[in-house]
């Protein structure tokens, strides 16, 4: 069976969680991780690569012993020294460290002081209020704690978007080529691209139900089989993704895809409108008393009931129904608007290719520039660059940029926003930048108002242009710190400053909510990859798709526009 470069990717996370909880070398944590990453930013199969005889040791961060280890999974789907470590710390202690504010060594400490052994040990823990018996554990600390798991997320099994799609897709290729199948589709939350899924909604156009389900369940990452059916069943990969498969008659596919795509709020209001209508509307189709009036495709569906066609993206029921009744529906931003990439990162920090290599990357795509930010100097866990050293970047991007014809590397750093609202870097070497990408790597722990105010203060600054990953999250795996997001949009608004929706599908930051609340306050958006890679410019894809859901057009979206226009918007005074 074939490994994807998520497993692989998912494996040394893992492996560098746990030598992280039993505090092992920093370095060798690290280079997990950055391993991790680099698989993950491949764009070929790392199995395949294997297989072609190429050698995984020349990849960044990949040397003999993670290249071995690399191997090995792919041969046997597995890592034993995964095995071997995973036997010495609690998963429980790995799901603790998610908890804001509880690292790996905290997370040990706690279940170490009070012999824990799962997350309903620690709740129980909290509830009783034992948390505060442990040396540098305080009522607060406690208190968050309770609030976190109240929350429930722990015991909700929801997959990244961008993981899911390694399963997904080469799934609903191999599904259309089942003999009788005649489209097939992925529905569900995954066709609205929310940032996460629960499980797999796989739609099937087809007659013989029985013989395309039953070759369904063939499929050699078929893990299990909950239900085998005419017309439905249900399934789990090996990777533990639930599949729901459906079959159903062309006649009905355009109603099938409109139910099953969801959200249940937007069908909801659908049918309602079905109903003042006299009409019926349900996955089979569009009904007049007992006649199907409509059915084969969402166009037709959506006509029946006195709208046009609604993109998918927008299926929550947060006005699309009365925006289309209105006609006044947003022409969503695409992949083809974007001209260039405002926040990209190289080896002079914690990147992976070269500046040369990435202005090549960046004109590959079509763009034409692409902002270098690396990382300043309080950043020294990635490799944060000095003034001198910034100075000397400028140099070289302004040598490469006369060589370049049609596209222009743009001067820029992703420069620290300290706790009290200042820069990491002089005002007088800021001015010498494009642009100034101003970002929060530390103190997320403080209280929603000294949060707050300590990004307005850094907005406050004439040479900050964008405020990058606004919230700080890390999607399934970090919260977003305290911070009035509302208040952030009309100090950018009032300042000329602009926000960034990190396209990093770890990151997806801003929200779909908070680029909505963006668009209404007029405060533009930059669409930015944040790539440590050249294959990292590719996740600007998954920032149009959230972009999307906040229904943004391309007008919202700074770098839709020529460099021209970016830098006319970018000053400020």
């Amino acid at each position: 069976m074939p490994v994807h470069n998520t497993e692989i990717a998912t494996i040394f996370d893992h492996v560098a969680d746990l030598l992280e909880i039993r505090e092992a070398n920093r370095f060798r944590v690290r280079a997990y991780r950055n391993a991790a990453r680099t698989v993950r930013d491949q764009s070929r199969s790392v199995a395949d690569m294997l297989e072609d005889g190429e050698d995984l040791s020349e990849l960044p961060d990949i040397g003999e012993d993670l290249a071995a280890k690399i191997a090995e999974i792919v041969r046997t789907g597995s890592l034993p020294f995964l095995d071997e470590i995973s036997g010495e710390v609690p998963e429980a202690i790995v799901a603790a460290t998610r908890i804001p504010g509880i690292g790996p060594k905290r997370a040990r400490a706690l279940f170490d002081a009070l012999g824990l052994g799962s997350i309903d040990d620690l709740r129980k823990a909290a509830d009783e209020g034992r948390i505060v018996e442990v040396e540098g554990f305080g009522p607060k600390t406690q208190a968050k704690i309770r609030d976190e798991l109240a929350r429930g997320d722990f015991a909700e099994h929801r997959i990244r978007l961008d993981i899911a799609e390694d399963f997904a897709e080469p799934l609903v290729e191999w599904i259309r080529q089942i003999d009788g199948v005649k489209k097939a589709m992925i529905a569900g939350s995954y066709r609205r691209r929310k940032e996460t899924v629960g499980d797999l909604d796989i739609l099937v156009a087809g007659e013989d139900g029985a013989a395309i389900i039953d070759r369904f369940t063939r499929y050699d990452e078929v893990a299990d089989i909950a239900s085998k059916g005419k017309t439905r069943s249900t399934v789990t990969l090996r990777a533990g993704l639930q599949v729901d498969l459906r079959v159903v008659p062309e006649a009905s596919w355009g109603a099938a895809l409109h139910y099953f795509t969801g959200s249940k709020a937007h069908n909801i209001a659908g049918r309602r409108r079905a109903q003042d209508r006299d009409l019926k509307l349900n996955e089979y189709g569009v009904f007049d008393g007992e006649k199907r009036i409509a059915g084969a495709t969402e166009e037709e569906v959506y006509d029946k009931i006195g709208l046009p066609w609604i993109a998918p993206a927008l299926r929550e029921n947060r006005g699309e129904i009365e925006a289309a009744e209105e006609g006044a529906l947003p022409r969503l931003v695409a992949l083809d608007d974007i001209k260039g990439d405002l926040h990209a990162h190289t080896t002079a920090s914690d990147g992976k290719n070269t500046l040369r290599e990435m202005a090549q990357a960046a004109q590959e795509r079509g763009y034409e520039y692409l902002a270098i930010s690396d990382h300043s100097k309080s950043q020294r866990v990635a490799g944060g660059l000095s003034e001198d050293e910034i100075e000397a970047q400028i140099d070289e991007i302004d040598r490469l940029n006369e060589a370049f014809d049609g596209f222009r590397l743009l001067k820029s750093c992703e420069v620290d926003i300290l706790e009290d609202g200042a820069l990491d870097f002089s005002d007088a070497l800021l001015g010498k930048l494009d642009l100034v990408v101003a970002s929060v790597h530390s103190k997320f722990d403080l209280a929603e108002d000294a949060q707050t105010d300590r990004i307005v203060r850094a907005m406050d600054n004439p040479r900050v242009s964008i405020i990058g990953h606004p919230t700080g999250r890390l999607v399934g795996e970090r919260r977003p710190y305290a911070v009035d997001v509302e208040r952030l949009v009309v100090a950018a608004r009032q300042r000329g400053c602009w926000l960034e929706l990190n396209a990093d599908p770890h990151r997806l930051d801003l929200n779909d909510v908070n680029c909505r609340m963006a668009k209404e306050h007029e405060v533009k958006i930059a669409i930015s990859t944040d790539a440590h890679s050249t294959g990292g410019l590719g996740n600007m894809r998954h920032g149009i798709d959230q972009g999307r859901r906040g229904w943004l057009c391309a007008a919202d979206v700074l770098n839709t526009r020529s460099w021209n226009a970016v830098s006319r918007l970018l000053r400020r005074g």
